[in-house]
């Protein structure tokens, strides 16, 4: 996999100013923490932007990211020394970087990891929040879930003495820091708005499609081609319903009758539910998305993470959402914009919206009680 952050090197564009940064260790994990030294005694109230790095990277692929949402914030705000605060942290994901323990297990099917859908979603999916509190003895693992672990704890470790108070969390992810992304979103109370960079929503329409390109003897072997690539070796049933617990797409259609499958690939559009199933959904999302901003940023011309591999899904939710949606009661804003000719990277325009999202979503009053949902749609 070509580096997907690699573009933003490559720009030419001047590079933001470096914000102090600061590492620590908590719950065994090397934390590096952006901004606390720019931060006003008077920003009583601050904000914590998590930041989530793509596969094979490390979390210094994200510094970029945390120099400019700071630095932007900042500069908006100088003349508002009471104004909330912000700071970004990052980490290394599991068998990433400090935590790394076998490099087969990041690799792909092509490169010979014959469990790669496995180990890519085990690396980022969580125990929903809201769950735990039934279900404490189960066991939790993956991105979204230290993410929320380190949630815990990381006001004791940079203001011990209660100098400041984390009052907001929002999270940005790249590729799979997407879709970790999207898991926090779903399933972390805590965080309140998400950017989604080159993610996927319906991780099992990707990963069917990435085993249909890879032509896994599951894929090929079989007449017509793919029909059992759905509980086969690639993409066990076990994992299958895994997945349905947590994953945007397979958690929510779950409830949808779509209607006879004519393949492994999601096609055609999802209708919108029935009153029965939306008397079931209302509560998953008022419990997961309701009153949350989200920013969805794909490219164009990425054949790794193909904007139409989530697409189908993506309708279906914008739909919902929507002011005269099912759920436009929900308060939900939601924006899905495509970078016209990006492959799989993070582009200079993608920073761009991304740090304007961050700082319109701290400028935006906390409270959503009444809000309409809203969509907004872009191609750049």
């Amino acid at each position: 996999m070509t580096d997907p952050m690699k573009s933003l090197a490559d720009s030419g564009s001047p590079k933001p100013p470096a914000v102090s940064r600061k590492v620590f260790t908590v719950a065994g994990i090397s934390v590096t923490v952006f901004g606390l030294e720019e931060l006003r005694a008077e920003a009583s109230e601050v904000a914590c932007l998590w930041l989530l790095h793509p596969r094979l990277g490390t979390q210094k692929r994200m510094y970029h990211f945390a120099n400019a949402t700071i630095t932007d914030w900042n500069t908006r705000n100088q003349d508002v020394p009471s104004a909330k605060g912000l700071i970004a942290v990052s980490f290394d994901q599991r068998n990433h970087g400090t935590r790394m323990i076998d490099e087969l297990a990041n690799e792909s099917w092509k490169n010979g990891n014959p469990r790669h859908a496995q180990d890519m979603f085990s690396i980022f999916r969580e125990l929903p929040q809201l769950n735990k509190l039934y279900c404490s003895n189960q066991a939790t693992e993956g991105t979204a879930r230290d993410t929320s672990v380190l949630m815990d704890y990381l006001a004791s470790y940079t203001f011990p003495n209660g100098e400041h108070k984390i009052t907001k969390n929002l999270v940005l992810g790249v590729s799979l820091g997407g879709h970790a992304a999207w898991s926090c979103l779903l399933h972390e109370p805590r965080i309140s708005a998400g950017v989604v960079i080159i993610g996927c929503p319906d991780y099992i329409n990707l990963m069917a499609d990435r085993a249909r390109l890879s032509k896994l003897p599951s894929w090929t072997k079989s007449d017509p081609p793919g029909v059992k690539i759905l509980g086969s070796e690639a993409l066990p049933s076990s994992f299958l319903e895994t997945v349905k617990q947590y994953d945007p797409a397979s958690m929510m259609l779950k409830y949808v009758d779509c209607g006879p499958s004519t393949g492994p690939l999601r096609e055609g559009p999802l209708p919108q539910p029935s009153e029965s199933e939306q008397q079931v959904l209302r509560p998953i999302l008022t419990r997961s998305l309701a009153g949350k901003r989200i920013l969805n940023l794909s490219g164009g011309k990425d054949k790794l993470v193909p904007y139409h591999r989530g697409e189908l899904f993506l309708n279906w939710f914008k739909n919902a959402i929507s002011p005269d949606g099912w759920f436009g009661d929900g308060g939900v804003s939601f924006e899905d914009i495509i970078d016209k000719e990006a492959a799989h990277e993070a582009t200079p325009k993608m920073i761009v919206e991304a740090v304007r999202f961050i700082s319109e979503t701290l400028a935006v009053d906390s409270d959503t009680t009444g809000r309409q949902g809203s969509v907004r749609e872009s191609k750049i």
